[in-house]
């Protein structure tokens, strides 16, 4: 059977795929298990190439750091995961009655709460599919907690849990997030949001392969998250719009289910075998994969101290953020930074050089005019 010319390049069998990321990994090494806090994590930083092949290739990032000399202090506290499985308790107390008053169902005695206990993690996916479509064609308000839905990533099977789904008597089904950050005079943390926002975005993604052959069923793209309000333990919701960080994150998916393509690129022998591999073979073949770092690495990744440092090494402006690197456009180094704003090196005519001439030119104005500081006599040296 012919190909076209503009078909594309034919991608290799399942089993071609599978071995290439086993040897990256190292021979016998199990492949580290994926979760929604890692796929969140790829979609908040799309274009490093590095933490794709390496979650790709289910490479246990946290030794590797470790080996290369950079652990991270990567996870949430004990204390974090204490007080995040209390305040879930609490929401879905009574048959989750504040839950399903935070959605406005009054009357929590009509609502169905399906047990979804099975054996294995394949065997909890189809029931809690099962579960779905009852819900559906019953036409009345389900609330599964605690449900377990499955993505494909790289080849491999992804078991993903979010806090709840709620199937709506109209066929809609919510994801529901549940964090225990506080929500304080309408408002909370713009970046734990973003990050809840991320993960459920995973979760939306998992649920439309099943809404996809369930009949009259309809994925929200707006999730519920749960916070405590104010100061207190008392649960408040929010709506929050994830269609962009459902993009997102399917574009990353897209790119990992390609993900021999980067490995296609590594040099030869490069490997991710923590136990076989010294410091010096491991530190070759990370700096081999191309990184794009960004200072949200450091909540997000377990090689993001190893990747800040190779970036100050270098001086790139990326270590000051993306919006700072967006803003100085070819510049590309803190040194070329410097040497335009001294008038050394970049064109006149660029709009990022000339921003920072004049800034650099305001700035010797302003230090030029301020009075000089003398010590004052009458102020004792605390020493």
């Amino acid at each position: 059977m012919s190909t076209s010319p503009d078909s594309g390049p034919s991608r290799p069998p399942q089993t071609t795929r599978r071995h290439l990321l086993a040897e990256l990994r190292g021979p016998g090494v199990p492949p580290r298990p994926l979760d929604a806090r890692a796929l969140a994590a790829l979609a908040a930083n799309p274009g490093c190439r590095r933490r794709a092949l390496l979650d790709g290739a289910g490479v246990d990032k946290s030794a590797l750091a470790a080996k290369l000399g950079s652990p991270a202090p990567f996870g949430q506290s004990q204390f974090a995961i204490v007080r995040g499985n209390s305040f879930e308790a609490k929401v879905k107390a009574d048959g989750g009655r504040e839950l399903l008053r935070l959605l406005g169902v009054e009357e929590p005695a009509g609502v169905s709460v399906p047990d979804l206990s099975a054996a294995g993690p394949e065997g909890r996916v189809a029931r809690t599919a099962l579960a779905l479509r009852e819900a559906t064609g019953a036409g009345g308000w389900t609330l599964l907690d605690h449900p377990l839905l499955a993505l494909e990533v790289a080849g491999s099977p992804v078991y993903l849990e979010p806090d709840a789904v709620v199937v709506r008597p109209d066929g809609g089904w919510t994801v529901v997030e549940i964090k225990s950050f506080p929500t304080i005079d309408g408002s909370a943390d713009a970046a734990k949001v973003g990050a809840a926002a991320r993960q459920a975005a995973v979760y939306v993604l998992a649920l439309e392969r099943v809404a996809a052959v369930t009949e009259g069923a309809r994925v929200a793209y707006s999730v519920l998250l749960v916070c405590p309000k104010d100061f207190s333990n008392v649960p408040t919701a929010s709506v929050v719009d994830v269609r962009k960080q459902r993009s997102v994150t399917r574009r990353q998916l897209d790119r990992l289910t390609r993900i021999d393509e980067i490995a296609a690129a590594l040099p030869e022998g490069v490997s991710f075998d923590v136990a076989e591999r010294s410091p010096e073979e491991l530190t070759a073949s990370v700096e081999s994969v191309p990184h794009q770092y960004a200072p949200e690495c450091l909540a997000a990744c377990e090689l993001a101290f190893h990747c800040r440092a190779r970036s100050r090494e270098a001086g790139a402006v990326e270590t000051l953020g993306r919006s700072v690197r967006g803003e100085l456009g070819g510049l590309t180094t803190v040194g070329a930074v410097l040497a335009a704003a001294r008038g050394e090196a970049g064109d006149p005519d660029d709009p990022a050089v000339a921003a920072l001439r004049r800034a650099r030119a305001l700035r010797e104005e302003a230090l030029a005019s301020a009075p000089a500081r003398t010590p004052r006599e009458d102020v004792e040296c605390p020493c």
